[in-house]
């Protein structure tokens, strides 16, 4: 195949090269002929063939689907102005204003937010679709999860509660679609995918939000407390941050945890984070080899809550203080390696089983080691 294609080649060239030369009438040694001439180049001219209805079936039914969604949910969305007192260099009183997203929850008035977006107001005021200014006031927050619930007038303006999605449904890749106030823009949308699931968000307090979903969707400043959706306009997330110097990176706090806050916050206007009154360090394999540990995952327990949950359940705290590197680490208590039957990696693993899967009052089996030696006890939570 490569030598036919390389033959006719040859002779084009050979051929090229006789009519470049000529033999004068003597007979004498060729001289060079005149330059051919440049052939006009032929320019050919495609016209793009339109597309099919068929073919664009699917673009309409996308745009149709964001559309009717945003026409749907819209209504739905809310933009949260607050003002907030603070003094100045004088001592003397000043105002600032903020503002964030927020979505209606039910049918009794109640609005569904960040914390962050209402902390220290003294004045907040709910803005709906229809140009409404309706003042609200603060009914229950959630600072570990960044949550708060707002109540206005039922009768001040017509109220669409939005319908929350499944969170054992929500998948990686799927359509997310966020509306909020970026920059005070109200109802602004913007499209993007479920990026990664299960991930743990550090606050500015040094607590963590559990189970968050990221996001590429954008959100900005002002996005704060508005939805998350899916595609079928139900709720899977509330937009709490960004990732700072980054961009397509945006955390929501997952419906499951609005399932089980906000109704405790309607009726409660406190959310009862379960604790075992301990505090302890992550195991690594480095703090283990300098304390000569048995295992190099868990939490070792330094200090315990007098008269708190695990105090009460005999788990034993820390012995002695000792130095490894540049700190100092209160060694020589019990380790934790399981509850429930559930193997606890670190610090956060046993934040997060709490936080996710026990309420104040549920009991929990503790397995322990001490001493290098097994053992199981029992305890019972109380609140944080």
């Amino acid at each position: 195949m490569l030598k036919r294609i390389h033959q006719p080649l040859l002779f084009v060239v050979a051929l090229l090269a006789l009519t470049a030369c000529r033999l004068d009438p003597a007979g004498t040694a060729p001289t060079a002929t005149a330059p051919l001439s440049t052939p006009t180049p032929l320019v050919i001219v495609a016209t793009p063939t339109p597309l099919s209805d068929a073919d664009l079936l699917p673009i309409d039914i996308e745009e149709q689907l964001i559309t009717n969604l945003y026409e749907r949910v819209g209504p739905s969305v809310v933009h949260v102005a607050s003002e907030v007192v603070t003094m100045d260099f004088f001592f003397g009183p000043l105002a600032s204003e903020g503002t964030g997203s927020g979505f209606v929850w039910d049918d009794a008035g109640h609005i569904v937010t960040n914390y962050h977006v209402v902390e220290d107001a003294t004045r907040i005021e709910v803005i709906f679709s229809d140009e409404s200014q309706v003042e609200a006031e603060v009914v229950g927050v959630d600072p570990r999860n960044d949550l708060a619930v707002l109540r206005v007038d039922p009768a001040a303006t017509p109220l669409q509660p939005l319908a929350l999605g499944a969170a054992e449904a929500i998948r990686v890749g799927q359509r997310a679609i966020a509306i909020g106030n970026p920059f005070g823009l109200d109802r602004t949308l913007t499209t993007g995918v479920v990026s990664a699931l299960g991930r743990p968000l550090e606050t500015e307090t040094g607590d963590y939000i559990f189970n968050v979903i990221q996001t590429d969707a954008a959100i900005n400043p002002g996005n704060s407390g508005g939805p998350l959706l899916n595609s079928r306009g139900e709720v899977i997330g509330i937009n709490t941050a960004i990732q700072e110097g980054a961009e397509g990176i945006g955390f929501a706090v997952p419906v499951d945890t609005l399932r089980r806050v906000v109704p405790v916050l309607v009726s409660e206007g406190r959310y009862p984070h379960a604790t075992l009154g301990l505090l302890g360090y992550s195991i690594s394999a480095a703090l283990a080899e300098a304390l000569g540990l048995p295992v190099e995952r868990g939490v070792l327990v330094a200090q315990l809550g007098r008269g708190g949950p695990a105090d009460a359940a005999g788990v034993r705290g820390a012995q002695q203080e000792v130095i490894v590197g540049n700190r100092r680490v209160l060694a020589g208590g019990d380790i934790i390696t399981h509850l429930d039957g559930r193997e606890i990696a670190d610090w956060n693993a046993l934040l997060e089983y709490l936080e996710l899967n026990k309420l104040v009052g549920d009991p929990v089996t503790l397995t322990l080691l001490r001493d290098g030696q097994p053992l199981t006890v029992e305890a019972t939570l109380a609140v944080e």
